[in-house]
């Protein structure tokens, strides 16, 4: 896991005066196994062209965070890995995701998403049980067995650290659960499909210290099964629980790098700027 208690240093004092305006760490196909990529991907709000030049790989079963000042185009990258923003934008490049271009209208994006999960900022639990909650979308696109979806409730709610908390209690109204437990329900739902992706949009910004620190702990355990991509505002989270960083900037990826070096060395003088809290 990555020290958290980083001193910043002003960017002079490593970054030479030749340093390039952009730095994107390029992942040998050797040496690392990529879950998902991006190639030329640009997203546009009508007019407004909100993301460009969205080249990105990520590796499968680590953590990837998106960090950025609020506009930057993070979440918008996010949103298109699983074509959330089929109905609000227009989306052009490549979305590979196992040797298939799926930003394309041929794909069965509800099935797509089977494999590629999404959790959002604030929990969003439906307003039904505990139980119901992780069964909901299995058995609205698919038979399954009471015993076989016992099965499933019990292991997403212990991948996502709730199952010894609510075991006894998954008639329950998932609306009485806390704000971390939501969250971490809304995390097992996802679970629940056997997604290969997990994607995650400030997942634990609407939360305490304490809740917040069990999503993570939770994030941490799941790697071992899962390729995940979040986005944060956090960067103190983001040096915790990451493998890779990325940081947008105006709708463009500026710099995306191992977390350690992100953050205790990186090579775009606005990188630096960002993270010193000269700006954002």
């Amino acid at each position: 896991m990555t020290n958290p208690n980083f001193e910043f240093k002003p960017a002079s004092d490593f970054i030479r005066e030749d340093a390039p305006e952009r730095y994107i760490y390029n992942m040998a196909s050797d040496k690392h196994e990529i879950a998902i990529s991006t190639h030329d991907l640009q997203v546009s709000y009508g007019d407004n062209l909100a993301l460009s030049e969205g080249d990105l790989e990520f590796e499968r079963y680590k953590i990837t965070s998106l960090i950025g000042a609020s506009g930057s185009g993070k979440s918008t990258f996010l949103r298109s890995l699983n074509r959330m923003n089929d109905d609000v934008a227009t989306v052009n490049g490549q979305i590979m995701y196992r040797g298939v271009d799926i930003n394309t209208k041929n794909i069965d994006v509800y099935e797509m998403r089977r494999h590629i999960g999404m959790v959002f900022q604030r929990p969003n639990p439906f307003a039904k049980s505990i139980y119901d909650n992780i069964t909901f979308a299995l058995t609205q696109r698919g038979n399954y067995t009471k015993e076989q979806l016992d099965e499933i409730v019990e292991t997403s709610l212990k991948q996502a650290a709730l199952w010894d908390q609510v075991k006894d209690e998954l008639n329950k109204s998932a609306l009485a659960l806390s704000g971390g437990q939501a969250q971490r329900l809304v995390i097992a739902r996802a679970l629940a499909l056997k997604p290969d992706i997990l994607l995650l949009d400030e997942p634990s910004s609407a939360l305490d210290p304490i809740s917040s620190a069990q999503v993570e702990d939770t994030l941490i355990e799941l790697k071992n099964q899962y390729t995940i991509i979040i986005v944060t505002h956090n960067m103190q989270q983001a040096a915790r629980i990451s493998d890779y960083t990325a940081f947008f900037h105006l709708g463009k990826v500026i710099e995306y790098d191992l977390t350690r070096k992100i953050f205790t060395r990186p090579k775009v003088a606005l990188t630096n700027d960002y993270i010193s809290g000269n700006f954002g």
